[in-house]
């Protein structure tokens, strides 16, 4: 294993670690905390890191690291140190922030262009509980089948302009082949620990089933995986502000007019308005900063038959 960190044009390192044989270039390469905001990502790439470097050490009986594996599990830099350091995305003065992130997706870049696989664990949003699951930008059939070897419970295929593209991928897919993959899971900003179990587990899976890792036997039911088109997301937004309280967990299936939580006003605490579902699907995303405005969004469901915004 090597820990290694490639120059950026601010004079700042990019910290990342190198593990497997040396002499191939990377079979994956997996990527989280660009924005400084990731921490679930961060958490799993950091423990991913710490496992792959276990079985190379020989501590890992019957397991072989059989490909070379880049993982970068923050953007975040101190004296060479990584993760629980500054990011360097908010060291940069306002006027210089967009240059200082192409200079990162560059950096970025350079590390895991070589890689067949890449993962990018992406943030959606502060305010916005994720389920665990898979978005693929116009995907190849190569990028479908791949998908399903993670065992999480959804896969979203979106246009390969959809306004919510990373711009990791976008570079990706102007100058790669292979084959790439975006994460999300869990609320950008905070730890959740469950998300990030069965996060680090789909990443694991995914490992054995390409084998990169050899040896390991994979123990537990899987999620029935289940594929849905851009279409099929319906998005449910405020329509009036207020404090949004709900009571429910991402993951489960609501049906049509189910309540999904309510909107109280924030100075009488009176109920000003029900939220509920538009369609029958599964919660996927889920509002937690309950402060919220007019059209703000609260949810959003993937519905087996097409659906719309609401």
């Amino acid at each position: 294993m090597v820990s290694g960190s490639v120059r950026l044009q601010c004079d700042k390192m990019l910290p990342h670690h190198d593990l497997g044989p040396r002499g191939r270039a990377p079979r994956v390469a997996l990527v989280a905390d660009l924005d400084g905001r990731e921490l679930n990502g961060m958490f799993v790439l950091s423990r991913l890191a710490a496992f792959l470097r276990g079985i190379e050490a020989g501590e890992r009986r019957g397991l072989r690291l059989r490909e070379r594996v880049v993982i970068m599990p923050t953007v975040s830099v101190e004296n060479g140190q990584g993760a629980g350091t500054r990011p360097i995305v908010r060291a940069r003065v306002a006027s210089h922030r967009r240059s200082g992130e192409r200079s990162i997706t560059r950096a970025v870049m350079e590390l895991t262009q070589a890689a067949y696989y890449r993962v990018d664990i992406h943030p959606v949003s502060l305010d916005v509980e994720e389920l665990p699951h898979l978005s693929l930008y116009a995907p190849n059939d190569d990028e479908r089948a791949s998908a399903c070897l993670f065992g999480l419970p959804a896969v979203i295929e979106r246009p390969a302009e959809d306004e919510s593209t990373p711009d990791l991928v976008r570079a990706w897919r102007r100058s790669c082949g292979g084959e790439n993959f975006v994460i999300h899971g869990g609320q950008a900003g905070g730890l959740q620990t469950g998300h990030c179990e069965t996060l680090f587990r789909a990443l694991v899976a995914f490992l054995d089933r390409t084998r990169i890792i050899g040896g390991l036997r994979l123990v537990g039911e899987e999620e029935q995986l289940r594929y849905f088109g851009s279409r099929q997301v319906a998005v449910v937004r405020a329509g009036q502000s207020g404090i949004f309280a709900s009571s429910l967990e991402v993951g489960r299936w609501v049906q049509f007019g189910e309540e999904l939580g309510r909107i109280h006003d924030g100075f009488t605490g009176r109920v000003r308005a029900r939220v509920t579902a538009p369609v029958s699907g599964l919660l996927v995303s889920l509002r937690r900063q309950p402060l919220l405005g007019k059209q703000d969004l609260v949810a959003r469901i993937l519905a087996p038959d097409a659906a719309s915004e609401r």
